[in-house]
């Protein structure tokens, strides 16, 4: 997935703010699901949910202002009710900006841990 960095993206030295990239890293996430046919919509009308349980990031260099960052989001884990994410976000010039990863835990409605099913096992493997 590939993004543009805008003003607003950026701190007041010009360097895209750190917390920024917990935005980015989910919308990179939210892409690898649809791109498997899961829409995180009708898990949650389904009352299938997934909450961060633990997030890492690694910050190698600073993204500026009109810099075009491409992440790539990459399922390295899955367990009965957790899946972890790994991420690489470089900028145009291949240059490593950060590394991250994410651990996502099944819960359902009510916030109690949950199996993740086997149909979404089976369109994670995809």
């Amino acid at each position: 997935m590939k993004i543009r960095i805008y003003y607003h993206h950026t701190d007041c030295a010009g360097t895209v703010y750190y917390a920024n990239y917990l935005i980015f890293l989910e919308e990179a996430r939210t892409e690898f699901l649809e791109k498997r046919g899961l829409s995180i919509k009708e898990l949650v009308e389904q009352g299938v949910l997934f909450v961060v349980s633990r997030q890492e990031i690694d910050y190698k260099a600073p993204a500026f202002y009109g810099d075009i960052l491409e992440i790539e989001a990459r399922l390295i884990n899955i367990s009965k009710v957790r899946m972890e994410f790994a991420y690489e976000i470089k900028n145009q010039s291949g240059r490593l900006i950060c590394s991250a990863k994410t651990v996502m835990a099944c819960v359902d409605a009510d916030l109690k841990p949950s199996a993740i099913s086997e149909k979404v096992r089976q369109k994670l493997s995809s």
